[in-house]
């Protein structure tokens, strides 16, 4: 068994609590008009890594002083394209008292994927937008697997952390994000809600693929735009708002 890592994060503060070493996985079969990865949508891209679970898990450990309070997280990428390997992985790291967590879009809703949240402590799962139609023409995916995966991990107490990404133009509107705020409000799980700025970061990688990039124009979001959508959610929600 060996996972297709693309890069590793060994010091991570931004993907799940204190300090984490951050394996992010080759493959996604979303396509994003924010993403920044565009690198790691093609599973048999050239990568970085080929390990074996047993070892990801030996170079986990090189850092144990350093991450014992926080944990490993899989990202992407999506992880669950490779839900094999998280299945070997992440029960190594528990049994090794590591906390673990998932970041996923959730397009990847199935039997497979509900064994790997058996062994995750925390998912962090991306809400692209609740505007049905907007979110495939914004993804390539319908939003029916991200809202059943939310949905789940509810049924399970799974304990959750939201993430959105802040597009001008796209997602940063008043009433979309009023609406995603109540939408939360029902689910018990969530502990926390990550509003992303977006930023234009990754343009250059779409010039180096030779791909279009498809938000060419739309500047970053501005500093007083975020703070604007956090209070919205902080009017609706108790959890914290990053």
């Amino acid at each position: 068994m060996l996972g297709r890592i693309h890069s590793i994060e060994t010091f991570g503060t931004v993907d799940g609590p204190g300090i984490r070493f951050v394996a992010f996985f080759q493959g996604c079969p979303m396509r994003c008009a924010f993403c920044h990865n565009p690198d790691t949508w093609e599973l048999n891209r050239p990568v970085s890594y080929e390990m074996t679970p047993e070892e990801l898990l030996a170079e986990v450990k090189r850092y144990k002083s350093f991450i014992k309070k926080g944990g490993v997280t899989c990202s992407g990428g999506e992880p669950l394209m490779q839900a094999d390997f998280l299945l070997e992985f992440f029960p190594l790291c528990q049994q090794a008292g590591f906390h673990t967590a998932l970041d996923t879009s959730g397009v990847i809703f199935n039997e497979k994927a509900k064994q790997v949240l058996q062994h995750t402590d925390l998912v962090l799962l991306d809400i692209k937008t609740l505007d049905d139609t907007l979110h495939l023409s914004y993804t390539g995916h319908t939003r029916t697997h991200n809202q059943a995966f939310l949905d789940y991990l509810q049924q399970i107490h799974k304990p959750t952390w939201i993430r959105h990404v802040l597009v001008p133009h796209y997602t940063d509107d008043d009433r979309r994000l009023t609406d995603l705020a109540r939408h939360l409000q029902k689910y018990d799980n969530i502990e926390r809600v990550e509003l992303l700025p977006y930023h234009t970061m990754g343009a250059y990688k779409y010039r180096e693929l030779g791909i279009p990039y498809p938000l060419e124009g739309i500047p970053p979001l501005s500093p007083e735009r975020k703070q604007h959508a956090a209070d919205i959610f902080r009017q609706i929600l108790t959890c914290p708002i990053v």
